[in-house]
């Protein structure tokens, strides 16, 4: 699952899945979004601000999912659902429909209640009256159409009530988590909130932070933490055990 915007990933697919030699990759898109679009995240055009809504998201990504099983012949292969940014929103509902799912994969996903992490954010950046604001227009009596921060407040409701932070600690799925850093943004703060809760976790949780790699795990130096994050990945798959997390400290 993508994060947000309204561009595709197949300009740079090959690229950025390289470090997975052995899977076969399935991307959901938004519904909207063309695979070859590069559109910038600020100039979407206005029929996908109105439609963009994680509500409708999920639900979509519901229906591909269960159509792309049903076309499936013989047994089904054991399969990850990788949330990156905010795709990881929609793994807990997307989880129990899945056959053999090995497990989850947060890439640069907080893992809290988009809204917490949110408000995180915004203190960082010295907008935390300017969330509140936005926070109180979503709970108006304005129509969902209406624009505020680029989003429509259709968007911005379905964001302050959604609920993810709880099944994603309370699932049985191993959960492997990877950030940045450096990432711009969503602050560390929240990062280790999550961490803090996930750590008690029933099921297998292994946290990786990239230290000086941003938000898409790129570092200065030039290293793409992105390949590193699926060496990870293949060698949980091929070992057939949790993901193996370093020693803390």
């Amino acid at each position: 699952m993508p994060g947000s915007g309204c561009a595709g990933l197949e300009p740079f697919a090959a690229r950025y899945f390289a470090g997975l030699l052995h899977a076969r990759v399935l991307v959901l898109h938004k519904s909207g979004v063309a695979p070859d679009a590069r559109t910038p995240p600020g100039r979407c055009p206005p029929d996908f601000v109105q439609a963009d809504a994680l509500d409708r998201w999920q639900a979509d990504a519901q229906a591909a999912l269960q159509a792309w099983q049903a076309q499936q012949a013989g047994p089904a292969l054991p399969t990850l659902l990788v949330g990156i940014s905010e795709g990881a929103e929609l793994l807990p509902a997307l989880a129990p429909g899945v056959a053999q799912l090995a497990g989850l994969v947060l890439v640069s996903a907080s893992g809290l209640d988009p809204r917490d992490a949110g408000a995180l954010q915004a203190a960082r950046q010295g907008q935390a009256p300017a969330w509140e604001a936005l926070g109180q227009l979503q709970a108006g009596p304005a129509p969902d159409s209406q624009v505020a921060q680029g989003r429509s407040l259709r968007y911005w409701r379905a964001l302050w009530r959604w609920r993810s932070a709880q099944a994603l600690v309370d699932g049985p799925w191993p959960l492997l988590q990877v950030w940045g850093g450096a990432d711009a943004l969503v602050p560390q703060q929240a990062y280790a909130a999550f961490a803090a809760r996930a750590a008690h976790r029933a099921a297998p949780y292994c946290a990786r932070r990239l230290p000086g790699a941003d938000h898409g795990l790129q570092a200065r130096d030039g290293g793409d933490g992105m390949q590193l994050a699926w060496a990870w990945v293949e060698q949980w798959m091929r070992s057939g055990q949790a993901p193996q997390c370093p020693p803390p400290g």
